[in-house]
């Protein structure tokens, strides 16, 4: 029998039969950080072991990060601001109810309507001076199909669906969609000639202060490992200039492993996404040939950032300690079947089950209740070649164009409860776990191919397996 108690609109849940642990196996996914939550709020409770003078901060935080920003000038100085160019309007605007975005609707294999929470990152061969990216001389960095009055959004994104069909050895069929993405409505003339585009979805946001807190020497080892035994699966670490810690770091975040620091990550969404400046990043993303997007008015006071420091910290703390939510039915027989399976397949290479934190990097920014804690992320953190069917083409610092960094799979089982679908990969296109394994490539061909030699109730059991995470 569970017992509830609820918290800001959600359901929080003592431990009980759905969370009942066999021996060797525990439903705490974070250690004393795990929540025992399901339901539209899964993704947004603290860390259960945070100290009581830690959850104001929690508190404002959240506030700011699903509050919507406003065109400057505005008489709520506190939240104006809003682009030029955006794709979204709030933090939450993507990561809605801290949890995964998807793709455009499609009817007829065409998108319907613009992306929100896909966005698209740009480029042309090349890298500048810290060895990252060079930005199309036009557009910048990332497409925005948005702008605030007085201002030509960035233009129109489309999406086209081709099905590829295949079938299992025992003759099973099964259909993926391929996607390819073209832009029209272009306000500042064409993309440069050689422009590489890069799609990419916004991911729940449980765990990232854990992830966070793991040693640098724990990810290089796993490079290592990977690296001494026999197979295709060569794991490689990014390395990347952070602007918050102003030095070249080991990079963890994003789909490319192309972001060190949780705080350089705000401050690029906030800019990138938003169109907000802060001391991480202060200068509005236009270039030069966007005249309207630099004469817009903005919502800085006498010259100051339109997100002060003191806010800005309250928001990565609230996304350093949202707490990954426990494991669901550990005991179950299929589940404990399709963890076996899992490992039989080499899945556990890349997606390293546990890590014990050490100490929080950036402690002004994080909470000491993550430090110490036995996690369960199913990550390696690396860079792996994941073949052509899911190749951007697109470097990214020390990443290439068919590598991906291997996203934790925690939490991903409460994604439909959370977000009402379950659309996988970098970019939104597989729907559900089946379909994510499917497009597996490259380095996890090898993979790939024994879960479709396993018989339908062991590819069941494996799937399962992942969900219950």
């Amino acid at each position: 029998m569970k017992v509830a108690v609820c918290l800001a609109g959600g359901t929080l849940l003592l431990a009980g039969a759905a969370w009942a642990a066999v021996e060797g196996m525990t439903p705490r996914t974070a250690g004393d950080v795990t929540v025992f939550a399901d339901g539209r709020n899964a993704f947004s409770f603290p860390a259960a072991n945070l100290p009581d003078e830690e959850r104001t901060r929690f508190a404002i935080g959240n506030s700011f990060f699903k509050r919507n920003w406003v065109q400057a000038p505005a008489s709520t100085t506190a939240r104006d601001g809003l682009g030029p160019h955006f794709i979204a309007r709030s933090c939450g605007g993507c990561h809605v109810q801290d949890g995964r975005g998807q793709p455009p609707e499609i009817l007829d294999r065409l998108s319907t309507e613009q992306p929100v929470d896909l966005l698209f990152r740009l480029s042309i061969p090349g890298t500048d001076s810290r060895h990252g990216v060079v930005p199309d001389p036009v557009y910048g960095d990332q497409f925005n199909n948005a702008a605030v009055a007085g201002v030509k959004p960035e233009g129109k994104v489309h999406i086209q669906i081709t099905e590829v069909q295949g079938k299992y050895p025992d003759g099973t069929p099964y259909v993926l969609k391929k996607p390819a993405y073209s832009f029209s409505d272009l306000g500042y003339g064409p993309l440069h000639p050689e422009v590489m585009v890069s799609p990419r979805i916004a991911p729940q946001v449980v765990g990232l202060g854990l992830l966070e807190a793991i040693e640098d020497k724990e990810i290089l080892n796993n490079s290592a490992q990977q690296a001494a035994l026999p197979g295709p699966i060569k794991g490689v670490p990014n390395r990347v200039w952070d602007a918050y810690a102003q030095k070249e770091m080991l990079g963890r975040f994003g789909w490319k492993a192309n972001v060190a620091t949780l705080a350089h990550q705000t401050g690029g969404a906030f800019l990138g996404d938003i169109g907000i400046t802060s001391s991480v990043f202060p200068s509005e993303n236009c270039t030069s040939a966007q005249k309207d997007c630099l004469q817009a008015p903005n919502g800085s006071e006498n010259g100051a950032p339109e997100l002060g420091d003191k806010l800005f910290n309250e928001i990565v703390f609230y996304q350093a300690v949202l707490a990954p939510p426990a494991r669901r039915n550990v005991n179950d027989a299929q589940v404990l079947k399709g963890q076996k399976l899992f490992e039989q397949a080499q899945c556990a290479v890349c997606h390293r089950p546990s890590y014990t934190t050490g100490k929080v990097p950036f402690p002004a920014l994080s909470s000491k209740a993550l430090e110490g804690q036995e996690i369960w992320p199913y990550t390696d953190l690396l860079l792996h070649d994941m073949g052509e069917g899911l190749a951007d083409n697109r470097p990214d610092f020390k990443a290439n164009g068919r590598q991906w960094k291997t996203p934790p799979l925690w939490g991903i089982g409460l994604i439909p409860d959370v977000n009402n679908h379950m659309r996988l990969l970098h970019d939104g296109r597989a729907d559900g776990v089946e379909e994510a394994i499917l497009w597996h490539g490259g380095e996890a061909e090898p993979s790939k191919n024994r879960f479709m030699n396993f018989s339908a109730q062991d590819r069941a059991a494996l799937i399962r397996f992942v969900e219950s995470l």
